[in-house]
């Protein structure tokens, strides 16, 4: 089971750091990815990290503003959001892949989903 948290309202230019919990199962040498799905919109992809942390992936249109971080101790991954503006706007939900290697970037390669928290940006 996967649960996420730390969303909210902000405005343009603030942050947010979203966290995800995983429990009920052991979640260490997956893939772990946030995605996010706004009104209307398919559910795209955000950003990626390997079990070791050593390897991350990210969306061109996140790029240099978040931060996908975990902790495998506490079985959390985090994603840190600065600079935001009013289109990340969304219900960010994390997920899980078996995979151990391949930082996947579609809904289809991830098994395991938390969620969801909103985040709105104002501007």
């Amino acid at each position: 089971q996967l649960q996420a948290s730390g969303g909210g309202l902000v405005q343009a230019g603030g942050s947010l750091r979203l966290s995800c919990v995983a429990s009920g199962h052991t979640f260490n040498y997956y893939v772990m990815g946030w995605f996010r799905q706004a009104p209307g919109k398919e559910r795209e992809f955000v950003a990626a990290i390997r079990w070791s942390g050593g390897s991350t992936s990210y969306a061109d249109s996140v790029k240099g503003r978040f931060t996908i971080s975990r902790d495998n101790s506490k079985n959390t991954v985090y994603l840190q959001m600065n600079s935001l503006k009013p289109e990340d706007t969304a219900v960010y939900y994390c997920a899980a892949t078996r995979s151990r290697l391949r930082l996947g970037v579609l809904v289809s390669e991830y098994d395991y989903w938390g969620q969801g928290t909103q985040v709105t940006v104002s501007s």
